[in-house]
C-alpha cells in the first residue's frame, strides 16, 4: 500500500472520531451497534429506537456523509479502515450470502484434489460445503476450518504451525508462512476484508496477509470468495491484486471496474445462486 493511501486511511480514522461530536445520542448508539454487529438494518433500528424508518434513513445518511458508516442495501456497515469487526460480527454479517458463496465455491473443487484455505468467515462457509467431498487434502491456517473438517470422512486435514490469534482462531506469523511455502497445491480458497476499485485485495493484519500471499503463491488455481459488502469497505494492508486470482465467487455482479479487470485478466466470475 502506498504512503499516500496509508496517510489517507490514518486521517480518515481520526476524522471519524472527531466527527462523532457532531451527532445525536441516537446516532452515537447506531454507530456503536454497527461497530459491534458489523451491519445495521433500517427496519431493525426503527423498531429498536421506536422511530420511523425515514428518521433512521436520515441518521444513516448523515453518518455516511461523514464517512462513519457506509450504506449497503437496507442499512449500513461500520466504515472502519484500520481495524476489522469483531469475529462474531463478521460471522453474522451477510451470513446467507456467505453460505451461498461457500456452496458455489465448493462446487468448483473436484474430489481427490488438494487445497489451501485461509482465514475468514467466508472461507469457513466453503469448508462447511466441502464436507461431502471425497479424497481431499486440506491445509489451512484457520483453526475453525480444522474443527469443521476434522471429522469429515475420507479427508486429510493439516494445520500450519504458528501463533494462534485468540480473536478468531487464525494461525499467523513466520512459522505459518514457512510451512505453507513447502507445498504446491491444486487449489486455494482465499477470503479478503476489502476489494479496492483498482482491484487491490486488502486486509487488516499484515501477519495474516503474509500467510495469504504464501497461499496464493502455493496454489495452481486460486479461488477468491467475497460477498458484495467487500466492495464498499477499505483496509490498510495489500494482499495482492485480483488479476492474480483464477476464479472469483461472489453473491452479486461486481462493480463495473472490477468486472473489467477480471475480463482483461481471464478471471472467471461465478455468482452464487439464490435458492
Amino acid at each position: 500500500m502506498s504512503v499516500r493511501k496509508g496517510a489517507e486511511s490514518f486521517r480518515r480514522h481520526n476524522t471519524v472520531h472527531l466527527n462523532m461530536k457532531l451527532f445525536t445520542p441516537r446516532q452515537h448508539d447506531i454507530v456503536d451497534l454497527a461497530r459491534q454487529q458489523g451491519r445495521v438494518l433500517v427496519e431493525e433500528l426503527a423498531e429498536h429506537f421506536q422511530v420511523t424508518p425515514q428518521t433512521i434513513r436520515k441518521d444513516l445518511n448523515e453518518l455516511c456523509d461523514h464517512g462513519i458508516l457506509q450504506r449497503v442495501h437496507g442499512g449500513g456497515i461500520y466504515a472502519s479502515g484500520v481495524t476489522n469487526f469483531a469475529y462474531e460480527a463478521r460471522r453474522t454479517l451477510a451470513s446467507e450470502e456467505k453460505r451461498r458463496i461457500g456452496i458455489k465455491a465448493a462446487s468448483l473443487i473436484p474430489d481427490n484434489s488438494s487445497l489451501l484455505i485461509n482465514i475468514g468467515t467466508t472461507t469457513e462457509q466453503v469448508a462447511l460445503a466441502l464436507r461431502g467431498k471425497r479424497g481431499l487434502l486440506v491445509i489451512t491456517n484457520n483453526i475453525n476450518v480444522v474443527n469443521i473438517l476434522r471429522n469429515a470422512p475420507d479427508m486429510e486435514v493439516i494445520v500450519s504451525g504458528g501463533v494462534v490469534r485468540p480473536t478468531d482462531g487464525g494461525v499467523v506469523g513466520e512459522a505459518a508462512v514457512d510451512f505453507i511455502r513447502q507445498f504446491k497445491m491444486d487449489y486455494a480458497i482465499i477470503g479478503v476484508s476489502a476489494i479496492d476499485e483498482d482491484g487491490s485485495l486488502l486486509d487488516y493484519d499484515y501477519r495474516e496477509v503474509k500467510a495469504a500471499q504464501a497461499i496464493i503463491e502455493s496454489a495452481r488455481h486460486t479461488i477468491l470468495v467475497a460477498d458484495g459488502t467487500k466492495h464498499s469497505r477499505s483496509a490498510p494492508v495489500r494482499i495482492g491484486h485480483i488479476s492474480q486470482i483464477s476464479s472469483f465467487v461472489t453473491d452479486q455482479c461486481p462493480p463495473q471496474a472490477i468486472t473489467a479487470i477480471c475480463a482483461d485478466n481471464d478471471v472467471h466470475i461465478h455468482i452464487a445462486d439464490e435458492e
